[in-house]
């Protein structure tokens, strides 16, 4: 069955861990252009938006599942909110786990809004990555 509201509530399994390092930091920072002295150091914080590395293997689920018969050349983004309980910061070790809250079929559209939550390997809640996308389907 491909994805309709019966959807809703599906998880999938947490995401291998994913070792947050100073020069993963780095290098995304370096990439966004952000010269924020957090990003540097001994100890320094992740940028805000490296959690979507990590939530991007859980979206990988999602988009694998082949009951939903969802093409990835057929998404939009829509939207994306990151909400966070503490920073990522060099030497966590994080899974992210993908929940499928809602989905809204419209025609030939799906909506698809869709939580990951971002968790140490000790098991502490550090973001909440919320998205947004739209799927079309081709007409039959």
């Amino acid at each position: 069955m491909p994805l309709s509201e019966a959807h809703t509530g599906r998880s999938y399994p947490p995401t291998p861990v994913y070792e947050i390092t100073a020069a993963k930091i780095a290098e995304f920072a370096a990439a966004l252009g952000d010269d924020n002295p957090a990003y540097e150091g001994d100890s320094p914080l992740a940028p805000p938006t490296l959690a979507g590395m990590v939530a991007s293997a859980a979206w990988d689920q999602m988009f694998a599942d082949a009951e939903l018969d969802l093409e990835l050349r057929r998404i939009i983004h829509g939207d994306q909110r990151f909400t966070y309980v503490r920073p990522l910061r060099a030497g966590d070790r994080v899974t992210a786990t993908l929940t499928i809250d809602k989905v809204r079929t419209r025609a030939k559209t799906e909506l698809v809004s869709c939580s990951i939550a971002v968790h140490t390997a000790a098991g502490d809640l550090s973001c909440t990555a919320a998205s947004t996308l739209v799927h079309s389907r081709e007409a039959a």
